[in-house]
């Protein structure tokens, strides 16, 4: 069995966290192109109504099987969180477990395995595209519970990459440096410097997703590194580390300006905790 190759045109599609950021880009592309969308997320925003109200018939809101009579044949999973206030490795406000590590980590595994059980049950063959980050090949002091989800979202599709013969499901991974979403909220715009000139757009991530979705030089395993430098396909083994503007490498050219910013929250938490010298 080949890699999957398959226009997105009249098939259906599950995106979630499609209405806001990188998947509300994949759920506009990926209507352009003629596919029936379904779109999973907590809550429709304002621009992904404005967008969705002309289109009912082909674009449906899901809150959490599908009008079409059919399980999906594509699945761009982009719902994330990124360090926030609820679950955050710093300010550890959760008693049981993380939900950072629920969203990141656990939802997209399920999803995949869902995906792998809906598509064999139909005889039908699927892909799906995982958005992890940069942050999955690299660290940051700033927001480790952020990269270790998104590490293991890269484990994950790894160990996936000869599975795609057994259930006809392609699996693959992107992995973009700093991007332009609502995820970087004003104090986290703050702490890691953030830069419209120096993240990607929404857009370019979704259009690089379609490609690996349906391209079947994209084989199941594939992970795709994209910065401002470029797409770069990530080998299994001895990874380059990640260049150019918006990977997090450039902070060592400024340790006394952006690390400074990124460690101050840390510090304060921290000097809130402590009750004696180590």
């Amino acid at each position: 069995m080949g890699s999957i190759d398959m226009a997105l045109k009249g098939k259906i599609i599950l995106i979630t966290g499609g209405a806001s950021g990188i998947g509300l880009s994949l759920t506009r592309q990926c209507h352009a192109l003629g596919a029936r969308i379904l779109v999973a997320d907590l809550r429709p925003t304002p621009a992904y109504t404005t967008f969705a109200a002309p289109h009912a018939s082909s674009i449906l809101f899901i809150e959490a099987d599908d009008k079409w009579g059919d399980v999906p044949d594509f699945y761009g999973i982009c719902a994330g969180l990124f360090e926030p206030p609820f679950s955050n490795f710093w300010d550890d406000t959760e008693e049981d477990g993380y939900k950072q590590v629920e969203v990141n980590v656990s939802h997209p595994i399920k999803l995949t395995r869902l995906a792998m059980r809906k598509s064999l049950g139909r005889g039908k063959r699927a892909s799906v595209c995982i958005i992890a980050s940069i942050a999955g090949i690299s660290g940051s002091i700033a927001a480790p519970l952020y990269c270790a989800t998104k590490h293991a979202i890269v484990g994950f599709v790894k160990s996936l990459k000869d599975t795609e013969a057994l259930t006809g499901v392609k699996v693959t991974t992107i992995c973009p440096g700093l991007v332009n979403t609502p995820l970087f909220t004003p104090s986290k715009v703050e702490q890691f410097s953030f830069a419209e000139n120096k993240a990607l757009s929404p857009d370019s991530v979704a259009s690089h997703m379609l490609d690996m979705l349906q391209k079947k030089e994209w084989e199941c395993g594939s992970m795709l590194e994209l910065s401002m430098s470029g797409p770069r396909r990530i080998p299994e083994w001895n990874i380059p580390a990640p260049v150019g503007e918006g990977t997090g490498q450039e902070l060592n050219a400024d340790l006394q300006g952006m690390f400074k910013a990124m460690l101050k929250p840390i510090e304060a938490k921290l000097d809130s905790e402590r009750g004696s010298k180590l």
